[in-house]
């Protein structure tokens, strides 16, 4: 005995009964995720240690904290990473962050600080390697990339100064490295270097000396400044005096001026030239 076909719902019916399903299915899906969104908020997910690696000279884990936390949102589970970074990233003297997670509620922050190597000095548009500069010092890194930090904690430190346009702290750096190493021979000290915007370099050496290097590229001028040291002692252990200044900028050799030498009537310095 066979048992008759229920029938078919007309096909209204059916619809309605498929949407309700997934309205229901979509209900309880987003009562689940405001529930988690909530649960995820909750205060025993806060942030409860912050492990600090690299390493750190300028800041301690509760300066980080004071300087960074206000700025970071969130729960160990809602947090966003990349936005904790950048907040760590503006402490001062921190020149990158990476921050993760550590189960349960810790973080762990990656450091890596600014060096400081030179105090720096932006020269406005087209201003000569004489010129001062017309901004306030900020600090440029072992990177040569420029930072603003707070100066009383390096004034303790022997920075030199490099002065010169913006954008060309990289290459100040270098040149300076090379040109302080050839100081080394006079036993002095590059204490500033000055760049114009048209290229031309002034060194000031740890004892006042002020010397024209002149333009050209970065082999030329170390090339120019170091024939300039290997000879310039003849000069001042010739006269026993101290030099005052040299223009390396003359093609057959370079002046010189002298204390205490006098070549004329005036003052008692004195120019020489070296061929």
């Amino acid at each position: 005995m066979s048992t008759a076909a229920q029938p078919l719902l007309p096909a209204d019916i059916r619809l309605m009964n498929g949407v309700s399903a997934l309205l229901l299915a979509g209900l309880v899906l987003a009562g689940l995720a405001l529930a988690l969104h909530q649960l995820a908020r909750l205060p025993i997910f806060g942030i409860r240690h912050i492990q600090v690696e690299g390493d750190v000279m300028r800041n301690s884990v509760a300066s980080l904290r004071a300087n960074a936390m206000p700025h970071v949102s969130g729960t160990f589970l809602t947090l966003n990473l990349q936005q904790a970074s950048s907040a760590f990233q503006a402490v001062p003297w921190v020149r990158t962050a990476v921050v993760q997670r550590v189960w349960p509620n810790r973080l762990r922050v990656r450091l890596e600080e600014h060096r400081p190597a030179a105090y720096w000095e932006a020269k406005p548009e087209g201003a000569d390697a004489q010129s001062e500069a017309s901004v306030e010092r900020a600090l440029v890194n072992s990177f040569g990339e420029v930072f603003e930090a707070n100066l009383g904690d390096v004034e303790d430190e022997e920075l030199p100064v490099l002065a010169g346009p913006g954008g060309s702290s990289v290459a100040m750096l270098a040149m300076w490295q090379q040109l302080n190493a050839l100081s080394q021979k006079l036993g002095e000290s590059a204490r500033r270097l000055d760049l114009s915007g048209r290229g031309s370099w002034r060194l000031t050496l740890e004892k006042g000396a002020v010397v024209e290097l002149g333009r050209g590229s970065e082999a030329e001028v170390v090339a120019r400044f170091g024939q300039f040291a290997a000879s310039i002692t003849q000069i001042s252990s010739r006269y026993q005096t101290a030099v005052l200044s040299a223009d390396l900028r003359h093609h057959d050799g370079y002046a010189v001026r002298l204390q205490g030498i006098s070549t004329s009537p005036g003052p008692a310095t004195g120019a020489a030239k070296k061929r």
